[in-house]
């Protein structure tokens, strides 16, 4: 693969970092001899060609690096295997235990010197902390504000051992998207996406099926995130409405008061230090509606957003998703703390004000788990940034881990801290900040900044929705822009009307989420894994047993959506 050649195999691509010099396969390089760009003018002087030297072979640390002998034999055998046969054929390619990796490439002369060459990925390469984090707040979306309900819905005790066990299992099939594309054997797979594997086995039929899916849990998320946007912009212009008459006041900070049902639109008032009484809406609340005008306002701000050629201005400000999460964590220890545990413990009756440990609902939280667990689109992505690839496994586990326990945290905390009685634990909303009223102060920031938040990340959905349909529909990720005007207004109308006529988010998530889970959580990668072995004739029965249980969970889970 180093070769000494002017001709460079269409699988290599010209590096921006020295003119002339290609990188094939993401790791070999060429240098062609008929450049005349190649920045280092000794290059020039001595036509220089990519060399490997290992830290042992190097015999001076002088900026002008002298190589040992046995360095020597490696360019040898290198050439050796490089002149095999045509660079094209990738059955008798260098093995990858010759080629080096690029941070270990250093440019080789006759004469005995040798220079570092520089990596152009180095500085998009992440240390395993950062990779962490980066998929911990990827994952940590919506979701995270259906936990609650999902536990009162499966019983406090089931709820837990789901939470477990679901994150178990999405953190193996997760696994098995990220070495998919390495078990495919002559193919270049460094570019390859989690569709490509499945047009790979599965052909066409594979390919939109995964596209199909993934549209599914992009457009099924924007449809959430305009019931939230809703629901927080309304519940921001109560509270500004009601600092207006003077009740938004400094004492509500310290009084805590949860809706009692919010079909019912009852509160109950838990510490006598509350002041405020509510007021006669009058023309406000005509105005003002949650499921009639606040819908529709938001098409003013958000459609005109949908249809920028580039989403790249929102992506600076998705650091606000981080800052949002730790301020949700921040006020569930704190509310905690202020009304303190209630927790009694009926196995499988219902009390009065509690509910059963286990529940038939159960379903209601595999169905939104399945979302909040949901990474398996864009994982590989996010990983071929990890600068030490030999830690990807333990660094998805890492992740993983923090993301249960913070859907632990939250969840356990707001079950067990809601105050029953005088309340009932069924009262539970399926957004657990739905159960404090737009006077409290702590929650009016938590729903402002998921708002603004909600506004910067919306568009990103948006355009990720559009790329993947109008490249494959048409090759042009903007074909014009009546095309992306239909798509937008579509988008938006779904949201629109789910917001006004069915603004329940738990159910929107868990639906979606089931949907979305069953291809391209259990269904592909299961079937992929089970090809992969039995391609190399390692597929055992268990191993067939198990896969293919985890795609009767998968259609058992969306089944069970439909009777719950």
């Amino acid at each position: 693969m180093l070769l000494d050649t002017t001709v460079v195999p269409s699988s290599c691509l010209l590096s921006d970092v020295i003119p002339g010099v290609f990188t094939c396969d993401g790791r070999a390089l060429f240098i062609r001899h008929d450049t005349s760009e190649i920045d280092f003018s000794f290059a020039m002087q001595q036509r220089i060609m990519p060399f490997h030297v290992e830290p042992r072979n190097i015999v001076d640390d002088d900026p002008q690096k002298r190589i040992s002998a046995e360095a020597a034999i490696l360019n040898s055998r290198v050439h050796y295997y490089g002149r095999l046969t045509a660079s094209s054929d990738m059955l008798l390619s260098p093995p990858n235990h010759v080629i080096p990796l690029n941070e270990e490439l250093y440019v080789y002369s006759p004469l005995g010197t040798a220079f570092k060459v520089p990596d152009g990925d180095s500085a998009s390469k992440n240390p395993s902390i950062v990779t962490i984090f980066a998929i911990w707040n990827t994952m940590m979306g919506t979701s995270i504000l259906s936990i609650p309900w999902g536990i009162k819905q499966s019983g406090f005790t089931l709820g837990i051992l789901i939470l477990i066990l679901t994150g178990l299992l999405m953190l193996y099939c997760c696994y098995i998207v990220i070495k998919s594309p390495k078990a495919i054997p002559n193919e270049d797979t460094s570019s390859w996406e989690f569709p490509d594997v499945c047009r790979f086995y599965f052909g066409k039929t594979g390919q939109w099926s995964s596209l199909l899916f993934s549209m599914v849990s992009l457009i099924g998320a924007m449809v959430v995130y305009w019931v939230l946007m809703s629901n927080f912009l309304y519940n921001t212009g109560q509270g500004i409405q009601s600092k207006s008459q003077s009740i938004f006041s400094l004492d509500s900070v310290t009084a805590v008061v949860f809706v009692l049902c919010g079909s019912l639109g009852s509160e109950v008032r838990l510490f006598s230090d509350y002041v405020g009484n509510s007021s006669d809406p009058g023309a406000f609340e005509h105005y003002w509606s949650k499921t009639r005008t606040v819908p529709l306002y938001l098409i003013v701000l958000l459609l005109p957003l949908l249809c920028f050629r580039s989403a790249s201005f929102f992506a600076r400000f998705t650091f606000f998703g981080t800052i949002s999460v730790v301020y949700l964590i921040v006020l569930v220890t704190i509310k905690a703390v202020r009304l303190g545990f209630h927790l009694e413990f009926h196995w499988l009756d219902t009390s009065q004000f509690f509910v059963p440990e286990f529940r038939q609902f159960f379903p209601n939280f595999t169905g939104i788990l399945t979302l909040a667990f949901f990474i398996h689109n864009c994982i590989i992505t996010l990983m071929k940034s990890n600068k030490n690839q030999d830690n990807n496994v333990r660094d998805l586990s890492v992740a993983y881990l923090l993301v249960g326990l913070t859907y632990l945290y939250v969840g356990v905390l707001i079950f067990a801290a809601f105050p029953s009685p005088p309340l009932y634990k069924d009262c539970i909303e399926p957004n657990f900040l739905d159960n404090f009223p737009s006077s409290d102060v702590l929650v009016f920031v938590a729903r402002f900044l998921l708002l603004f938040q909600m506004i910067t990340v919306y568009p990103l959905l948006g355009y990720l929705v559009r790329v993947q349909i109008m490249g494959q529909l048409f090759g042009n990720h903007y074909p014009s822009f009546l095309h992306i005007l239909i798509l937008n207004i579509f988008i938006v109308g779904t949201g629109v009307a789910m917001a006004m006529f069915y603004p329940n988010i738990g159910s929107i998530i868990r639906y979606s989420g089931a949907i979305c889970g069953l291809a391209l959580v259990f269904l592909f990668p299961a079937l992929v894994h089970m090809m992969s072995l039995r391609q190399d004739g390692r597929l055992s029965w268990p191993s067939a047993f198990f896969h293919s249980f985890l795609i009767v969970l998968g259609l058992a889970n969306v089944i069970a959506q439909v009777f719950m």
